[in-house]
């Protein structure tokens, strides 16, 4: 009895370290798929959305499609900062590629944006609608895929 006595309540004196709270990540709001960007969104939605999706925000990786490949190009998060109106992303900078002019940053590597290619200002317009701001690949708005 004496043993199921200290036993329970050693269990209920460390529940609260067992049960740690997880810090929320700053950009949890914005994880998944969003289409539109390069043209303006569709009211399209369910398995058709999620199929063009332009850019899709994971916890580490950004991916986002381009105009003349299949593939989705893939950029690391390096940092996420919070800002009053959205988010700032900044990824690890993309390994150059090698060409008969030398070393370069691959073309499409950032999103198009003014200044840094490693840099990502992401505003948020509505609860599914953000916008890129200043840059030029994605001059329209992104919707948020929603399934059917």
């Amino acid at each position: 009895m004496r043993r199921r006595f200290f036993l329970s309540t050693g269990l209920l004196l460390a529940a609260p370290a067992l049960a740690q709270t997880r810090q929320a990540l700053p950009h949890e709001w914005i994880f998944g798929s969003w289409i539109g960007g390069q043209f303006p969104p569709g009211e399209i939605g369910g398995q058709e959305c999620l199929g063009g999706a332009t850019v899709i925000f994971l916890r580490d990786v950004v991916l986002r499609a381009t105009a003349l490949d299949v593939a989705y190009r893939q950029r690391l998060i390096e940092t996420v900062a919070p800002l009053p109106d959205g988010l700032e992303f900044r990824f690890v900078p993309a390994g150059p590629v090698g060409g008969a002019f030398g070393n370069r940053p691959p073309p499409d590597a950032g999103f198009g944006c003014e200044g840094d290619p490693n840099l990502l200002r992401v505003r948020r317009r509505a609860a599914d609608e953000i916008i890129f701001p200043d840059c030029n690949e994605f001059p329209s708005p992104l919707r948020r895929c929603r399934p059917a």
